[in-house]
């Protein structure tokens, strides 16, 4: 449901003119030099005051009406799935139980082999532009930092806990899948992932609609913390959907 506070006219119009700007940069490119298809949209949060939760690494997660990620073959995103190969749980046996359960996943890698294969940095670089995004079983999540390195986490390319240990793998990870993630350690500016330019326009509204509602139940202070909200492309200008009135100094006497 929208939020009163963020005009419903204002974000179909912002999502009409990037879809209207975005091909209109198509046909004046050359074929040769044309852009991924499958643009992304952002939702650009400025807070008040920053306060981030110093012992948080996850990002919140928020769910979507319309997944950014499809699972199954033929999906245009690459998804990797990291495994934790230390209890008896091997490679061979966790793609056979994606299979068994209609999951088709790109890579599936063990922690041994993220140890042993991954060790240097042009190898974690290459692993980390391969994919579009990374699932870990929730028991290799605090080895992972070590593992993937610095340049990983600062390209938003947090591996998203999955708890494989529970029987229906389906659930969780197309609950993944299906969701944006706000990170919020560190800053007063974030940026959450919104769209596709493969989706219908009324699907990017209604995922922006949801974003705005995750996103104010998620920061500290809430809507009172929130500075403006805007939208863009990766190279857009930025739209304002929302811009907070500006804290007034109290007059006395």
């Amino acid at each position: 449901m929208a939020d009163a506070r963020v005009s419903a006219d204002l974000v179909a119009k912002a999502v009409e003119s990037l879809f209207t700007w975005e091909s209109s940069r198509k046909r004046s490119r050359d074929r040769t030099l044309l852009l991924e298809d499958d643009k992304l949209f952002y939702l650009v949060l400025s807070v008040k005051n920053a306060a981030p939760d110093q012992s948080r690494t996850n990002p919140y997660q928020i769910p979507l009406p319309h997944p950014l990620f499809a699972l199954g073959d033929g999906a245009a995103q690459e998804i990797c799935l990291f495994i934790d190969d230390r209890k008896g749980l091997k490679q061979k046996e966790a793609k056979q139980k994606l299979a068994e359960e209609g999951l088709s996943l790109s890579k599936v890698i063990p922690l041994s082999k993220l140890r042993t294969d991954y060790k240097s940095h042009e190898a974690k670089r290459k692993l980390c532009g391969s994919y579009d995004l990374f699932l870990a079983d929730k028991s290799v999540l605090p080895a992972l930092p070590k593992l993937l390195g610095k340049n990983f986490f600062k390209k938003k390319k947090h591996p998203i806990p999955v708890d494989l240990r529970k029987k229906d793998w389906k659930k969780q990870i197309e609950s993944a899948c299906g969701s944006t993630f706000l990170y919020v350690k560190g800053g007063t500016c974030s940026v959450v992932k919104v769209g596709r330019l493969s989706q219908k326009q009324e699907e990017v509204c209604a995922n922006i609609h949801a974003v705005v509602a995750g996103v104010a139940s998620s920061i500290p202070k809430k809507w009172n913390n929130i500075r403006s909200m805007y939208l863009k492309t990766l190279e857009s200008v930025p739209l304002p959907l929302y811009q907070s009135l500006p804290d007034l100094p109290m007059k006395i006497g």
